[in-house]
């Protein structure tokens, strides 16, 4: 069965369902079913072996978990001699029977279904008299891995997960990042190191703060299975909705990885992994969402703790914390002399340029880019994301750049490397092609500056070609004869008085020396003017669109007047006939 009748099949189980439920409310049941269907399917065939090591264990009197793992084969277990499809022997109990089975599951599963809420909606369906009904359905349906792989049943979350978040009114976006934006981000963080990863029995850690359903830490994984299946990656994240984390702790579980590394919570108040530090990173962090709800640990820790926590560059704005997530993916680099770490992030527009010297956004990218940690940004389609049609960037970042990119930032223009889905999803409308891909990694692999059409698409910068000098323009206070007013006491005595009506700032590049742009740009139209250097502030931007602007001269007027005679034209044309 293909993903799509796969889904289309567990689609149909809504049918059941309207009437007593909202078509807000389906996913809260067809959700957790599917997870119990292909945890169920996934132990089938050890069934027989769990049951018989439970049974000697007990009978030796020995704690029988770590023998249940061996017997089943998987980093889980179920000790109930029951499954779905013995649940349906019995359809007057079927609702006891159905919490025996699943309190039976090892207490990582036991967790999962917690977070659905499991409890709740089971008894909600056996008032309704669905229960035995919905459980048939998916009793019908074979969810073994032999016949669903790893990838396809990672899409068929993906699509449920979507429609549902489509009825209900709520952004898909905050649950996973499309595929194809996933393998983009991974193949931009695992081309550097090809070599490194292709060595028999390498293992490498890889984390994601806003985990969602586990996308990017599943594609990571099948990406590196792929170039060495000798290769291990062991996966670490964290993630606030109880649903998302419900269901990548699932799909974690069934993938053999330590599902205690899936950790629940709020990242930016309470971090699941403190001290740890990883190899590799991705995250999609929510665009425009406010902080507010952890503004008071967030500050706590950038007060006490300074550059020893995660925020001690700088604070953003409370209306956007994207960039808390950039700060504290650079807090989990792995030290350079134990081998440096890079992370792929995804951003809006913002993060690029909001902000002057001196805000809380400009220390950030300042210290991003006086660390030499940034590698590249590369500008997306718009209508790539489920919940936003915006324009967005990927960012990779990395303590361990090569020699020969070390001081430097590429730019990549992407935004015209799209085609049209067949049917859009939310605002998503485009999709990055493997083509796209292909070229938007050569172009970063071969870090150079490359054109398209006659219109550049990659573009290489030293790190201070982003940074500029804010200084103040002071001129003098005059009294009502015109004359300059002098301070009479302390420091200023003697010395023009500024007449903060006239003060004015100036941007100067980083490149440029200061006195010779203000001899330049302001002397000539304001003599008396001078700089207060107490108050220049260096601050940092990333105007990403102007790099790529190209001049379209404006068409001739000649070429507009004819175009305007042919309009008049056709108008009085027009009129003849309706006159006529």
């Amino acid at each position: 069965m293909n993903q799509q009748a796969l889904s289309a099949f567990i689609w149909s189980v809504a049918d059941l369902l309207r009437g007593d439920y909202k078509q807000s409310e389906y996913g809260r049941v067809i959700l957790p079913f599917t997870v119990l269907r292909r945890l169920d399917c996934v132990l089938e065939a050890t069934k027989p072996a769990v049951l018989a090591e439970l049974a000697a264990r007990e009978a030796d009197g020995l704690n029988p978990e770590p023998f249940l793992l061996r017997a089943a084969g998987q980093s889980f277990y179920n000790a109930s001699a029951l499954d779905m499809r013995r649940l349906m022997g019995d359809q007057d109990h079927i609702r006891e029977n159905l919490f025996s089975y699943v309190a039976a599951f090892s207490p990582a599963v036991r967790d999962v279904f917690e977070r659905f809420e499991f409890h709740a909606m089971v008894e909600r369906l056996a008032k309704a008299g669905l229960l035995y009904q919905v459980v048939e359905r998916f009793v019908a349906i074979d969810l073994h891995p032999d016949q669903v792989d790893n990838h396809q049943m990672g899409l068929v979350f993906e699509e449920l997960i979507c429609r549902f978040a489509e009825l209900s009114n709520e952004t898909a976006g905050e649950h996973f990042t499309p595929r194809e934006v996933i393998s983009l981000m991974v193949s931009l963080l695992f081309i550097e190191d090809d070599e490194a990863l292709s060595v028999p029995g390498v293992v490498r850690t890889i984390y994601d703060p806003t985990a969602g359903t586990g996308g990017m830490l599943s594609t990571a994984g099948e990406y590196l299975a792929e170039h060495n299946p000798r290769a291990r990656l062991t996966m670490y994240g964290q993630e606030l909705n109880p649903e998302s984390y419900a269901i990548c702790k699932a799909d974690m579980l069934i993938k053999g990885q330590e599902v205690a590394n899936i950790v629940f919570g709020n990242t930016l108040s309470d971090d699941g992994h403190p001290h740890k530090t990883f190899d590799y990173m991705l995250s999609n962090p929510p665009f425009g969402v406010e902080w507010k709800k952890v503004e008071k640990e967030v500050r706590k820790e950038h007060e006490t703790q300074g550059y020893n926590g995660r925020f001690g560059p700088g604070l953003p704005r409370v209306s956007d914390g994207s960039m808390l997530f950039l700060l504290h993916l650079i807090a989990k680099m792995r030290p350079v002399a134990e081998g440096g770490s890079r992370f792929g992030i995804v951003l809006n527009g913002s993060p690029l340029f909001t902000g002057g010297a001196g805000s809380g956004e400009s220390e950030i990218r300042r210290y991003v880019l006086e660390n030499d940690l940034l590698e590249a940004i590369i500008g997306l389609p718009t209508d790539m994301f489920y919940n936003t049609g915006i324009a967005t960037y990927v960012w990779i970042v990395t303590n361990r750049k090569p020699a020969h990119r070390k001081g430097k930032v590429q730019l990549i223009d992407a935004s015209a490397m799209w085609q049209k889905m067949r049917k859009s999803l939310g605002s998503k409308r485009k999709e990055l092609s493997d083509d796209h891909i292909a070229e938007i990694t050569r172009l970063f692999g071969q870090f150079v500056e490359a054109e398209k059409d006659g219109k550049p698409i990659s573009r290489i910068f030293p790190n201070t070609a982003f940074g500029y000098r804010t200084i103040t323009v002071e001129r003098p206070e005059r009294n009502e004869d015109g004359d300059i007013i002098l301070g009479i006491r302390g420091k200023q005595k003697g010395k023009p008085q500024p007449d903060a009506k006239l003060r004015d700032t100036e941007n100067v590049p980083l490149d440029e020396d200061v006195e010779a742009y203000f001899k330049r740009e302001v002397l000539p139209h304001a003599p008396d003017a001078w700089i207060d250097h107490e108050k220049t502030k260096v601050g940092y931007e990333i105007p990403f669109n102007r790099h790529f602007y190209v001049f379209q001269p404006p068409r001739s007027l000649e070429e507009i007047d004819k175009d305007l005679r042919e309009v008049v034209g056709r108008i009085q044309v027009m009129l003849t006939e309706v006159m006529g």
